[in-house]
């Protein structure tokens, strides 16, 4: 699975998201990146915010802890998960690993 990398801030996602979705879902793997249906147009940043908004929600993280780094105008996209540094750091990275994998077990 190469759609997440680890950083020295948190995880970095690759995403590909279709919007005007007649929901929001996550349908699996598309190449390289997490596929993501989102109900929002391509206008005006709306499905930008729907996507953090509802990967936040999937992750249970909240959306001041997500970032696009990339792909702003683009279907392709590269999403920041950060987590705060310390001591838990590791097993931080090592849950949302976990959690972003079983999103796709249950999607798919």
């Amino acid at each position: 699975m190469h759609f997440f990398q680890e950083t020295s801030q948190g995880i970095i996602l690759s995403i590909y998201v279709q919007p005007r979705s007649s929901r929001n879902k996550i349908i699996g793997l598309h190449g390289n990146a997490l596929k993501i249906a989102i109900q929002a147009p391509p206008v005006d940043d709306a499905a930008n915010r729907m996507c953090i908004h509802f990967l936040s929600e999937c992750l249970k993280l909240p959306r001041s802890s997500l970032e696009i780094l990339g792909g702003h105008t683009s279907r392709t996209k590269r999403i920041l998960l950060r987590f705060s540094l310390g001591k838990n750091f590791t097993d931080q990275i090592k849950t949302y690993k976990i959690k972003l994998l079983s999103l796709i077990d249950v999607t798919s």
